[in-house]
């Protein structure tokens, strides 16, 4: 019988109703259930495949056997993990399909975070200036029904070719600003062993590409695929971070602990990104449990995702209240290792956005009026002889590219305002000459300089 890593709970594995031991796979000896391989040969897809497992709700056998809706696959490993009569069940939700699906909601998109439109050569997102969203695969070992990039993830015709990559490469090669980069998709570490040991060892030789993250629920979906010969190609290629995918306590069985366990010996940082979904992890209590959980097997929580606005995820969309909610609930119960920054990842490109709840009450130049969770008020001064900064820094620390400093400029003097496109065309409202704006020392049209420039 296989062992699994002692600093597994003794809580965690009374959690697993392992109902796939039982029926279907009561006879599946344990060589074969721990084999990745033999896992991702035998996803769940199909309707009488599921039933042999759950008690399909109607609304459930709906969306199954719906037309068009975005990939069914689950694994073995992580179907065993679900409630087998229970529809409420939080693993069941993430991975099966309801009719809930096909009811479109008000500001739906396709490509809600806009990533097509930031995309210099197929695959790579550059959005931020000094890194870069690397595209490698549409595949994953089970998929979310809340996916952001359902529009191409589980389309087999969507996938990226070596064509793709050496173009995403050679656009990293020739932009020196970009230092992080964090290979995604689908899931990078479905990838073939030897196709993922080339594409980091192509990103280690570029010289300005400091440092490599990857993106992944492998250790969550299918943790067996966490093997010796993956974990060298990984340490291979240091420094390397990874982010994994939790969204519920359950999903933290002794497996999962195991496999993070092993990643973290082989010197990968870890982190978790979870998405916040109603009927999953949208009570407090569930999220400091989550968490608490996380920091236990030496993942650090990193992000907590407002739900993007993706075909299909309109029911598991919570208000951004409740998020606020939530994040409340954390400062001050649990340390600070163990809260995650709240984001919204702003619909048409705008990246995250961090929210929190306010701390700060007040301002003025002397002092602050701050509170903390208990609702406690103080009173900070600010330091009296503080002017700035007086340290040299090198030139060559500067990477941004010109314009991109955004808010930051306008803090450093670089301009005055940031416009929208047609700002100025639009508050001059086809207005031409004037007898008040024609005398340049008292007024400044928009569309001449300031008078003291044309002196």
């Amino acid at each position: 019988m296989r062992q699994i890593h002692p600093r597994a709970t003794e809580e965690s594995q009374r959690m697993l109703p392992r109902n796939l031991r039982a029926a279907p796979f009561r006879e599946v000896p344990d060589s074969d259930w721990y084999d990745w391989k033999w896992q991702m040969r035998h996803r769940l897809n199909r309707l009488e495949e599921l039933e042999q497992v759950l008690e399909l709700t109607e609304a459930e056998r709906a969306g199954i056997s719906a037309q068009g809706l975005f990939r069914l696959d689950i694994t073995p490993y992580f179907a065993s993990l679900m409630h087998p009569t229970d529809p409420t069940c939080p693993i069941r939700r993430q991975v099966i399909p309801t009719d809930k699906e096909l009811l479109p909601f008000p500001s739906m998109m396709d490509d809600s975070l806009a990533e097509d439109r930031h995309s210099p050569v197929p695959g790579l997102v550059h959005r931020y200036p000094d890194r870069v969203l690397m595209l490698v695969t549409t595949q994953c070992a089970s998929y979310c029904r809340y996916c952001t990039r359902s529009r191409i993830v589980g389309d087999p015709s969507e996938t990226f070719s070596a064509k793709d990559f050496e173009q995403q490469l050679a656009y990293l090669r020739r932009t020196p600003q970009v230092r992080d980069v964090l290979l995604s998709g689908g899931d990078p570490l479905t990838l073939a062993p030897k196709v993922l040991a080339g594409l980091l060892s192509e990103l280690r030789a570029i010289p300005h590409i400091e440092i490599v993250r990857i993106g992944t629920r492998v250790p969550v979906f299918l943790p067996m695929r966490i093997t010796d010969q993956l974990l060298e190609t990984l340490a291979s290629a240091h420094p390397l971070w990874i982010n994994i995918h939790v969204n519920h306590p359950k999903e933290i069985t002794p497996e999962v602990a195991e496999a993070c366990d092993r990643l973290s010996r082989a010197g990968i940082p870890l982190g978790n990104q979870s998405v916040l979904l109603r009927g999953v992890n949208d009570d407090p209590v569930v999220m400091q449990k989550l968490l608490r959980e996380l920091v236990r097997i030496r993942v650090r929580p990193y992000y907590l995702y407002q739900c993007d606005l993706v075909h299909g995820a309109g029911h598991f969309r919570t208000s951004v209240a409740q998020g606020l909610k939530i994040m409340e609930s954390l400062r001050g119960h649990t340390s600070g290792y163990s809260i995650p920054t709240y984001v919204v990842d702003a619909p048409g490109g705008g990246g995250k956005i961090p929210l929190a709840p306010n701390y700060l009450l007040s301002q003025g130049p002397d002092q602050l009026v701050l509170r903390n969770f208990e609702g406690y008020i103080a009173a900070y001064a600010e330091p009296e002889d503080y002017t700035g900064p007086d340290v040299s820094v090198p030139a060559e620390w500067q990477r941004s590219e010109p314009g991109q400093k955004g808010v930051y400029g306008l803090l450093e003097g670089e301009g005055i305002s940031i416009e929208p496109a047609g700002f100025r065309e639009l508050h001059r409202r086809g207005a031409g000459e004037h007898r008040l704006n024609r005398d340049p020392e008292k007024w400044n049209p928009l569309d001449r300089q300031p008078a003291e420039e044309r002196r």
